[in-house]
C-alpha cells in the first residue's frame, strides 16, 4: 500500500466528539514513550505529522489523521504514565476504554511494545483486557534498530511465548523501527488487507 496523503484532522477529548463518518479507523496505543508518534510518522512518510515529544505522556487526546482520504490513523494517549496525577490518569483511562469499547469504526488496535524490554505486567494486563473484551488487535514491537536482528526476533518470540501461556490463539505481531523503517510495508499491507475485507 502507498500512502500518498496524510493530514491531521481533529483532537477529540472524548469518544462522543470523534468524527461522525464511517471510515475505518486504525488506532495506535502503548505505554508512554514507546515511540508511538514516531511510528505513525514513519508509516505515513510524514515527519511532523504526529507530534513527537521527549516528554513522555504528552498525548492527552484522541488524535485523528486521515490517510489517502479513505481511512484514519488514531493516536491514542499512552497508558500507565506514573508522573500524571491519579485523577488525570483515571480520566485518560476512561477516554481510552470509551474509545476502544464504543467506537464501532475502529477495525484494529495496534498495541505498541518496546522490544528491548521483558514482558511488562501493564502491557500483559492491557492485552488480556483486549482479549476478554473481544477487541481485534495486533502487537507492534518498536525500537528494533536498538538491537541486533536476531536479538529482536528472540525478544519478540519470548514475548509471544509468554502470551501463549494464557492465549489459545495469538494475535499477529510486527517488528518495527521508526529509524530504519523496518516493518513499514508489513504493517501497511496488513491494514490494506483489512480494508479490502471491509470493502468486499
Amino acid at each position: 500500500m502507498e500512502i500518498n496523503k496524510s493530514e491531521f484532522i481533529i483532537s477529540a477529548p472524548h469518544v462522543s466528539k470523534c468524527p461522525s463518518d464511517n471510515k475505518p479507523e486504525y488506532a495506535f496505543i502503548g505505554r508512554s514513550n514507546v515511540g508511538k508518534s514516531s511510528l505513525i510518522n514513519m508509516l505515513c512518510n510524514h515527519k511532523g505529522l504526529a507530534k513527537t515529544s521527549s516528554t513522555p505522556g504528552k498525548t492527552l487526546l484522541i488524535n485523528y489523521f486521515i490517510i489517502n482520504n479513505e481511512w484514519y490513523i488514531i493516536d491514542l494517549p499512552g497508558y500507565g504514565f506514573a508522573k500524571r496525577s491519579q485523577k488525570v490518569q483515571q480520566q485518560i483511562d476512561q477516554m481510552i476504554r470509551g474509545y476502544i469499547l464504543q467506537r464501532e469504526q475502529m477495525v484494529n488496535l495496534f498495541v505498541l511494545v518496546d522490544i528491548r524490554l521483558k514482558p511488562q505486567k501493564i502491557d500483559l494486563e492491557f492485552i488480556d483486557w483486549l482479549g476478554i473484551s473481544g477487541i481485534p488487535f495486533a502487537i507492534v514491537f518498536t525500537k528494533a534498530d536498538k538491537l541486533s536482528k536476531s536479538k529482536a526476533q528472540e525478544n519478540a518470540t519470548q514475548w509471544m511465548n509468554q502470551l501463549k501461556e494464557t492465549w489459545e490463539e495469538l494475535p499477529p505481531y510486527f517488528i518495527t523501527s521508526s529509524e530504519s523503517k523496518m516493518g513499514r510495508e508489513e504493517v501497511l499491507n496488513y491494514i490494506e488487507q483489512i480494508n479490502k475485507e471491509i470493502d468486499s
